[in-house]
């Protein structure tokens, strides 16, 4: 989800997240040229543990 074209959203219902979907959220933040996303997961225990702040070219500090 993209929103007001400035900040990506992606959404996800999984058990726990995968080090494959930060990577994925990164992509599209590359290649739409953006500086921030969230990742968001709807699966976990609570809903702080599953929002992730993903900016690009800093995946190792976002993760």
């Amino acid at each position: 989800m993209l929103i007001e074209g400035t900040l990506l959203v992606e959404l996800k219902s999984c058990e726990r997240l995968a080090a494959v979907h930060g990577r994925q959220i990164l992509t599209y933040l590359r290649l739409l040229d953006l500086p921030l996303g969230l990742l968001i997961n709807f699966g976990g225990a609570t809903f702080r543990e599953g929002v992730k702040r993903i900016a690009n070219g800093d995946l190792t500090r976002s993760l």
